[in-house]
């Protein structure tokens, strides 16, 4: 049975890919499990910030009569955004560890690390030990957030290889989601586990995703740029449910072969072949930008400030039930996600990107203008929540789940853990940058901007749109192999009509012969 969606494959080639089994689906579902871990440690420090017990704890005394208590502004940067740092050098290291060791092990490695992480951060009872906790966590959710986006890339049928990456930013969404309910229903505790029980849960979702790792297959493509054939034609044979002598293994598994000695040909796999060839169509360094900028934009789009400090603004623009609020955005991010699994296959990666852009700077820009014009009335507080409700939902069918996707498509094999590692990497940089400057542009005794921050993430999101425009190319149902391809003959506004001429497969008899020759003494063993 085909579990396919019915979008077309370019110049009609299905010869190459077996058909979609829901075997298929269920392992690469799994792998995006790792989304909640991300997602939910991101989630979950917007509501602890506001817990009374956490700023009893954490905080300092205000007040005549010394018994509010406020977590300082530096204090607050420091806490959010510390995670983001560690996961920025998680990335960069996960990079050269997932070409040594494999991608499924540098994830198991990355869910160890991170609950020793989860341990300090539970066990903290001031600053001086919450901080190195939220660090060594991000460097754990560093290895899997930079790793898992490549596994999944490099493990899905390239008809649903969209749907199935956008998966682990539904992940995320149910993570934050997660991370809301939890901080709704502790919030109110008298004591330390209000906040402890929030942090704890933490380690659930490494547990369950470092274990199940150990039943699903390496992948087939670091098999193959191990030279260890053999191997590759088995992890292939599970992913696509298909017996190893099936033509459908032996044909994805020569072209992989193929492709990976023709870039070898032509390119190293070190840190410094991610910055060759320059800004030509073949060169890496233009892949690499491409990725390490979409993923900046991603960030400036403005969705963490949000989640990061949702719970706080809501309150300080004189928002009631502000926890409530918090989970109601968080709802809207889970229920709008799963419609980018068919709009990214349908209607494309670059599609999806240019208009998304667009209906999130309307919805900001309408937020900032009322919000400005009206301060404090009941109407702008009621145009806060709505239109950032329409905002998220725009993020979550767009900019969410395609800037993933695009980032496991665009490099080549030899680069490819590194340049996904690099654009993963500048994710948390610029994730970092946002969470560390953003109290000081709303809190009420710095910059106090309110409802006016929306002009800036407006703005932002103009760039995406022009970004997306000149520089994001098209590459909807195309194997990693051809994207590869595409992005040497084409240009981002002409990518949609490029169709794959021949695999290089069809041109490497050679190639496609060792790797014939290792299957069949596979099967013959």
């Amino acid at each position: 049975m085909r579990w396919a969606p019915s979008a077309a494959f370019r110049g009609g080639d299905q010869r190459v890919e077996a058909p979609v089994t829901l075997k298929g689906y269920l392992l690469c579902i799994f792998a995006a499990f790792g989304g909640i871990l991300f997602g939910y440690d991101s989630g979950y420090i917007s509501g602890v910030l506001a817990m009374p017990f956490f700023k009893a704890q954490f905080g300092k005394a205000t007040g005549e009569l010394g018994i509010d208590y406020v977590i300082p502004t530096w204090q607050k940067s420091l806490i959010v955004s510390i995670l983001s740092a560690g996961t920025f050098f998680g990335a960069l290291i996960a990079g050269s560890v997932a070409d040594w060791i494999g991608r499924r092990s540098t994830i198991i490695a990355g869910c160890i690390i991170f609950s020793l992480g989860v341990v300090l951060q539970v066990a903290a009872s001031s600053v001086g030990l919450l901080i190195p906790g939220r660090l060594i966590a991000g460097f754990g959710v560093g290895f899997v957030s930079a790793i898992i986006i490549l596994y999944m890339s490099e493990v899905a049928p390239k008809a649903v290889r969209g749907a199935i990456v956008s998966g682990y930013q539904f992940s995320i969404t149910i993570g934050l989601m997660l991370a809301a309910v939890v901080n709704q229903g502790t919030n109110g505790m008298d004591g330390s586990g209000s906040y402890r029980i929030p942090m704890g849960l933490q380690w659930l979702w490494a547990l369950i995703l470092g274990t199940g790792l150990f039943l699903l297959p390496e992948s087939p493509r670091h098999y193959v740029k191990k030279n260890r054939l053999d191997d590759a034609a088995c992890s292939l044979s599970k992913l696509r449910g298909q017996p190893i002598n099936s033509p459908y293994i032996k044909d994805e598994l020569a072209e992989m072969v193929a492709n990976y000695r023709f870039e070898r040909e032509h390119m190293n796999a070190g840190w410094l072949d991610c910055f060759l060839g320059g800004w030509k169509p073949s060169g890496n360094l233009r892949r690499v930008m491409l990725g390490v900028a979409l993923q900046m934009m991603q960030q400036w789009t403005g969705v963490n400030f949000i989640f990061y400090y949702g719970t706080t603004f809501f309150k300080q623009v004189g928002i009631h039930n502000e926890f409530l609020i918090s989970m109601i955005t968080t709802i809207v991010n889970v229920l709008s996600t799963p419609i980018s699994f068919w709009a990214i296959e349908k209607l494309g990666r670059r599609s999806l990107l240019i208009y998304g852009a667009v209906g999130m700077l309307v919805c900001e820009f309408i937020i900032a203008i009322v919000g400005t014009v009206d301060e404090g009335s009941k109407a702008a507080g009621i145009c806060l929540i709505v239109f950032t409700c329409f905002y998220i939902f725009f993020f979550a069918t767009t900019w969410g789940p395609a800037a993933w996707v695009v980032i496991g498509e665009i490099f080549p094999l030899p680069i490819r853990a590194k340049g996904v590692a690099l654009s993963t990497a500048s994710n948390w940089l610029w994730n970092f940058v946002i969470g560390y400057i953003t109290p000081y542009m709303v809190d009420a005794d710095k910059g106090n901007l309110k409802s006016k921050v929306f002009f800036v993430w407006g703005a932002t999101c103009t760039l995406c749109v022009v970004f997306a425009y000149f520089l994001v190319p098209e590459t909807k149902g195309l194997s990693l192999e051809q994207v590869s391809c595409l992005l040497d003959e084409t240009t981002p506004r002409t990518s949609k009509k490029w169709q794959p001429s021949e695999m290089h497969a069809n041109g490497y008899e050679k190639d496609v012969h060792l790797a014939s020759q290792d299957l069949e003494h596979k099967e013959a063993v």
